[in-house]
């Protein structure tokens, strides 16, 4: 592990591995190193890329300085690409995608990766409800991080009720539990494009080569979230992963990023 410091003072530990072109990888919710589907991803790569990962801010061993803004966890992500050497290709999943887009106007990146970033823009779902972040903040505030959990997983992520009772016994539960502070910093990024409405042009300045994915077996609702976004970012290329979710596995996304980034 190394670490890096962000704008506002705030550690932010990141690991290195492999050689050739940096690469970073974003995770998405309550994901960090040891604990996401990057960290497969980065083994995939790391023949063909230097690979960064690093602990998003208020997760594994970064800091956590606040107030939070979305402004600063762009400013932490800025401080690993000046690690990597000051430019580098980017790769977001999930609300890391989100993240990577608000970068990518701002920080030297000389190509753009995103996964699924959880973009509501039609009716194929319910839209997050408007009290839901001030709802979430409560629950945290009262230190009920397990129902904040389960709001995230129902009301953000848009799962059932029956199968978030079995997430709650299964023991990874827990580890949600004691990130579950950071899913308010999730919601910041992603909930000005959940309301179920078209995708304004937000990201004009995104002029850089960029690959927007999804998978084939993921739910309507994203997938057009996806497609809308390949629409208004100025040089995208849209791609379907088949039989993939929103879970998406190494294997399938590895060569696909490799032909991307290196083509």
């Amino acid at each position: 592990m190394s670490t890096t410091v962000s704008a506002d003072g705030t550690k932010i530990a990141y690991t290195r591995a492999g050689s050739g072109p940096a690469l970073v990888l974003v995770d998405g919710a309550m994901c960090y190193r040891g604990s996401s589907p990057n960290d497969a991803l980065a083994k995939e790569l790391a023949a063909h890329f230097t690979v960064y990962t690093y602990d998003r801010r208020g997760r594994g061993e970064s800091g956590d300085t606040g107030p939070y803004t979305v402004e600063r966890e762009v400013e932490d992500l800025a401080a690993v690409v000046e690690e990597a050497g000051g430019e580098a290709f980017l790769f977001g999943i999930s609300s890391g995608a989100a993240l990577a887009l608000e970068t990518a106007s701002r920080v030297p990146i000389t190509k753009l990766a995103v996964y699924e970033p959880p973009f509501i823009v039609d009716d194929t779902r319910k839209r997050v409800p408007a009290d839901y972040a001030a709802r979430l903040d409560e629950a945290l505030k009262e230190g009920k991080r397990g129902k904040a959990v389960k709001m995230f997983m129902t009301e953000g992520v848009g799962l059932g009720g029956g199968t978030v009772a079995l997430m709650r016994i299964m023991p990874f539960w827990a580890k949600l539990k004691r990130v579950a502070h950071t899913i308010p910093y999730d919601t910041a990024m992603v909930i000005g494009h959940q309301a179920g409405e078209p995708l304004p042009a937000a990201w004009p300045e995104v002029k850089i080569p960029a690959l927007v994915l999804d998978g084939g077996r993921s739910p309507d609702w994203m997938r057009n979230g996806v497609a809308s976004l390949a629409k208004v970012l100025p040089s995208a290329r849209y791609r379907t992963l088949p039989d993939q979710t929103h879970i998406v596995k190494a294997p399938a996304l590895a060569p696909v990023l490799k032909e991307f980034f290196l083509g």
